[in-house]
């Protein structure tokens, strides 16, 4: 049953209309706009009649204020009135009443002015509340849009754009582009679902260490984007890279992922290393691939790289000087141990030499091996075993030799200028030498060696 709200100072006039509404409706009459006021406070209406001449405060009056109070604004009033006059009427209108009613008061006339306003009325709540429904599932629908559907994160088009916003209107802070080392090996060794889990990981990790304030982004695969607002010193954002470093790879290590894989951080200042996202972006990836290319597991600032340049910048050297300079740097001794990402690229680079220059260059691949051939080590001391054949590899060759670990049981040697006959010496002298240093009885090493050929192509992949 619909509620009317009658305001009139007639008791003659309030006992007529719920005489005649009281069949159909629940009435609650009051004499006072006060009162009117006071019910309307906490009290249930879904239509008002007001009297326009009352003492105190008019009908006018009383509306004015009922359209001030959010939660009455919506319900539509009738005003009663004994003024016929054009005046009147039109006011009643320009106020923002629904309709109003002549007194004295018509039985039919009333009830079929009420109901045909309580009917639009309906109707109007009806297409309020599908509107509201419409503009939420849009809302929803864009939102997913500009949302990364595994991790939930932002895309890149909303991170771009938001950003951008922000740093047009002042704001400062960092952007860390976030990568996870050997990701690939994780979707190749243990499935896609495994991977898709860790990257999920990875997101509710980056929302551990973020404010309300920040923008994570997966721009996509494993590499994602943190712009952390409001962050100036290099101290507050080294260490809260260091703390996604270490959480992630305390996480990578619970998952028992036999991948080495770890995670890599570059960062960009804003507006030290750029005023748009673009810039900060490149930036970022830059000093990225530094940290890529020394060693992986950290995080270096681009500012730190191009302050360097810069000073490299402030003196022309000549071949000589470089040629010294180089040679200052390097101890001479040893093979060169290289992160795979070198590797694949110094190994490119040798195998055009031998293209052009018919030299001799032979690659050994060391596998370790449990030593009855039955079971599998635990990955700890396949680790150290490891170790000791990095140390072997690099106490029995040359500097001229290049190294690096292809997987947690394999590594690869490329050595210059030798023969099968000779990379074969090589390879069990290294063995001779891992044996010395190897106490566990657990392992063994196999190996293969191939003569490099200039147009091969080395069969590993590259994550």
């Amino acid at each position: 049953m619909k509620n009317i709200l009658i305001v009139d100072d007639n008791k003659l006039n309030l006992a007529s209309a719920r005489k005649v509404l009281s069949g159909e409706y629940k009435v609650i009459p009051v004499m006072r706009g006060e009162q009117a006021l006071t019910y309307l406070e906490n009290g249930e209406c879904d239509i008002i009649l007001l009297d326009i001449n009352m003492p105190e405060m008019d009908g006018f009056e009383v509306f004015d204020r009922i359209k001030k109070m959010e939660r009455c604004k919506h319900i539509p009033v009738i005003f009663l009135t004994a003024d016929n006059d054009t005046e009147t009427e039109t006011r009643c209108f320009k106020e923002g009443a629904v309709d109003f009613i002549a007194k004295p008061f018509v039985a039919e006339v009333m009830l079929s002015r009420i109901g045909r306003v309580l009917e639009l009325e309906e109707l109007r709540r009806n297409l309020a509340d599908r509107l509201e429904q419409k503009t939420k599932e849009v809302s929803d629908i864009k939102s997913k849009s500009r949302q990364d559907a595994l991790t939930g994160l932002w895309n890149r088009a909303h991170t771009e754009e938001t950003v951008n916003n922000m740093i047009s209107e002042g704001v400062r802070g960092a952007l860390m582009m976030i990568d996870m080392d050997n990701f690939k090996a994780i979707n190749d060794n243990y499935g896609h679902i495994a991977g898709d889990q860790t990257l999920i990981m990875f997101a509710d990790t980056l929302r551990k260490y973020a404010s309300e304030e920040d923008i994570l982004c997966r721009i996509g695969g494993d590499e994602f984007v943190v712009f952390a607002k409001d962050i100036y010193s290099k101290s507050e954002i080294g260490n809260r890279a260091s703390d996604i470093i270490s959480d992630l790879c305390y996480k990578l290590e619970q998952c028992k992922f036999e991948t080495n894989s770890s995670v890599s951080i570059g960062i960009a200042q804003t507006p030290e290393d750029g005023t748009d996202f673009s810039k900060l972006y490149n930036a970022a990836d830059k000093a990225l691939y530094y940290v890529k290319q020394n060693g992986k597991n950290s995080y270096h600032f681009f500012s730190d790289q191009s302050e360097s340049e810069k000073k490299r910048s402030a003196k022309n050297v000549d071949l000589a000087y470089l040629s010294e300079l180089f040679s200052r740097a390097d101890s001479g001794k040893g093979a060169y141990l290289l992160d795979f990402e070198s590797f694949h690229h110094v190994y490119n680079f040798i195998k055009r030499f031998v293209s052009r220059s018919g030299r001799e260059v032979q690659t050994i691949l060391f596998t370790v091996v449990p030593a009855d051939g039955v079971g599998e080590p635990a990955p700890d001391e396949v680790e150290a075993a490891l170790e000791m054949l990095d140390k072997a590899i690099y106490t029995s060759l040359r500097r001229v030799d290049v190294s690096t670990r292809y997987s947690s049981k394999q590594i690869i040697v490329i050595l210059m200028d030798s023969n099968t006959q000779n990379g074969d010496l090589v390879a069990k002298r290294i063995i001779r030498c891992f044996e010395k240093l190897y106490i566990g009885k657990q392992l063994k090493l196999e190996y293969g060696i191939a003569r490099m050929e200039g147009n091969s192509v080395l069969a590993i992949n590259k994550d």
